[in-house]
């Protein structure tokens, strides 16, 4: 490309309200615009206890991550934050030290505590209200602060496209356009289904806050794209969209299919060929199907193992431990770190067969359809797959696993039996399919969607 014609190139903000080190999607949209002319910028939000600072990174030609201050109490209220990091640190240790809410009345007697007594009780509740409050504020003043900096970044970048990853992006999109000239347009991303994802209970206002910015939001923007058909078929129904949006799954970049001797899963949890390997590759995190394949282990064959190829909090890697010592599988459990998001199927290759399992605990997992499922088909692993009706459909339309019912543990034995009893048709299938299911198949409507946009652009 000349200088002339990259002068030319159309400049695509990309807004994500995450360090984008981990966001496998966001790093292949990117990629794929940038292959197909863009100037592309990933306007994220730095984490400093990760060492990933707020700097802009040059990811290769006409592709840049610049990462945002966070909102640092240290930065802004510096007086308040020795005070801020006791709070959390006494309320954790109450937590630790005394969860169990402290009983009103004497065993025995049912006369009331005394006023003493009833110190420790008040003081443990004071701690954890005002714990949660600060929480609360800290995460609202947060993404305010990256809402301020990242429209502040979209104006200094002037793109002609924004691309707006979930609706925690929708107001900085908004305001780079109402700030900009030419009329900028706004592409939506939704990851999932964002009112009815996994959060915390409690919430009050931010249920509400979430409900008016997508209502308004996706009636803005010039085009919409999402991860699964169910999700697709949501957001046209609840907000009367007059265009279904367009489906872009989380799909694995065309590559050379892997074989055995790619995978990583034996030698690094140390296991032998005689073993038998479920993997499961992904975040390591609740309701993903972690602790229901533990519990399918007890009923299953001793040398059956479950290897965990993927990241996760220092807290979930604890639970899976002790979930699998309360099974009494611990040695059958193994966490065995991350891979390049480029090699995940590469490194489950030696895997027997592949769990893809979310618990549906909320709208948002029922109508998943994650990146793990296809991952593991490019690997050639048979899949054991949870009734969701999108993971449904993939995995009986293209042959690739068995489909289980129920949520007991026998259940999913029953099915993993199944499939190591025979899996060599399963086998077959996933690799014969897997060259069909290729990022660049999957991108095609997303980026005739972009030109659609510069077109209108240019019209107006």
């Amino acid at each position: 490309m000349t200088p002339g014609q990259r002068a030319m190139a159309p400049r695509v903000a990309v807004l994500v309200y995450n360090d984008a080190a981990n966001d496998s999607r966001v790093l292949k949209e990117s990629a794929t615009l940038r292959d197909d002319g863009y100037d592309v910028r990933i306007i994220a939000v730095e984490r400093r206890k990760l060492g990933r600072m707020a700097q802009v990174t040059s990811l290769g030609e006409r592709l840049a991550l610049e990462r945002v201050p966070e909102f640092a109490i240290e930065r802004v209220l510096p007086s308040i934050a020795p005070w801020w990091r006791r709070l959390i640190n006494e309320a954790d240790s109450v937590e630790a030290n005394d969860p169990a809410p402290v009983p009103r009345s004497r065993p025995g007697t049912g006369l009331p505590r005394r006023a003493l007594d009833e110190v420790p009780a008040v003081r443990s509740l004071a701690l954890r209200t005002l714990r949660s409050i600060g929480e609360r504020a800290f995460r609202t003043v947060s993404l305010g602060t990256y809402w301020k900096n990242a429209t502040a970044a979209g104006l200094r970048l002037q793109p002609d496209i924004i691309h707006a990853n979930d609706a925690n992006t929708l107001v900085p999109a908004l305001a780079i356009r109402a700030l900009t000239r030419g009329g900028t347009g706004i592409v939506y991303d939704s990851h999932e289904l964002w009112r009815h994802r996994n959060v915390r209970s409690g919430r009050i206002l931010a249920p509400l806050a979430e409900v008016l910015t997508e209502t308004f939001g996706i009636r803005q923007v010039d085009g919409v794209i999402t991860v699964s058909p169910s999700i697709a078929e949501w957001l046209q129904r609840t907000y009367r969209l007059e265009d279904a949006p367009t489906l872009v799954r989380n799909v694995p970049i065309a590559d050379a299919l892997p074989d055995p001797s790619t995978g990583v899963l034996r030698e690094r949890a140390g296991l032998s060929d005689a073993d038998k390997v479920i993997a499961y590759g992904g975040r390591i995190t609740t309701a993903r199907g972690i602790e229901e394949t533990i519990a399918a282990l007890p009923h299953l064959p001793p040398d059956i193992h479950f290897v965990l190829l993927g990241y996760g909090e220092a807290a979930a890697l604890d639970a899976v431990r002790a979930e699998a010592v309360s099974r009494g599988v611990e040695d059958r459990v193994h966490l065995v770190g991350a891979v390049d998001p480029d090699d995940v199927s590469r490194s489950l290759a030696d895997g027997n067969v592949a769990v893809v399992h979310v618990r549906p605990i909320c709208l948002s997992y029922r109508y998943a359809l994650p990146n793990k499922l296809f991952e593991s088909i490019r690997a050639g692993l048979p899949i054991a797959a949870a009734d969701l009706p999108d993971m449904r459909q993939v995995v009986e339309e293209l042959g690739v696993g068995e489909v289980f019912q129920g949520s007991e543990p026998e259940d999913l034995a029953a099915a993993l039996a199944a499939i190591l009893d025979d899996p060599e048709a399963y086998r077959a299938r996933a690799r014969a399919v897997a060259p069909k299911l290729t990022w660049e198949n999957e991108t095609e409507k997303m980026l005739e969607m972009y030109r659609r946009i510069l077109r209108r652009r240019k019209d107006r």
